[in-house]
């Protein structure tokens, strides 16, 4: 099943969601803002995209800039803000069968369909 965890307030996410319904195949939406993931959940995910959380960060988010931005932080804590903070995580993320991609730009979800 692929997974999007989209922001309909957000240009780039839903570019990404048109992506998919073009695409034909069955997939979920996850409105993350509103049903935020576990700390377990955005760990899986980083791992899916093979990148560390500091690269799922919105660093241009003012909850970022005035809160995290200077701090020395471990990935545990940087995920735990993302957690608290669902607005500092970069969207769309596209998920399947355990392979994730960051729709930014938005072709990039095509490398996983």
């Amino acid at each position: 099943m692929i997974k999007i965890y989209h922001n309909p307030r957000c240009r780039k996410s839903r570019e990404g969601l048109q992506l998919l319904e073009a695409s034909g195949k069955e997939f979920e939406i996850v409105k993350y803002l509103e049903d935020v993931p576990s700390k377990k959940e955005l760990q899986e995910i980083i791992n899916y995209l093979g990148i560390h959380p500091i690269e799922l960060i919105r660093k241009n988010e003012a909850i970022w800039k005035e809160q995290y931005k200077n701090k020395d932080m471990t990935d545990d804590e940087i995920v735990e803000a993302m957690v608290s903070n669902p607005k500092l995580i970069e969207r769309p993320i596209v998920v399947k069968n355990k392979v994730a991609v960051i729709g930014r730009p938005p072709e990039n979800i095509k490398t996983i369909l």
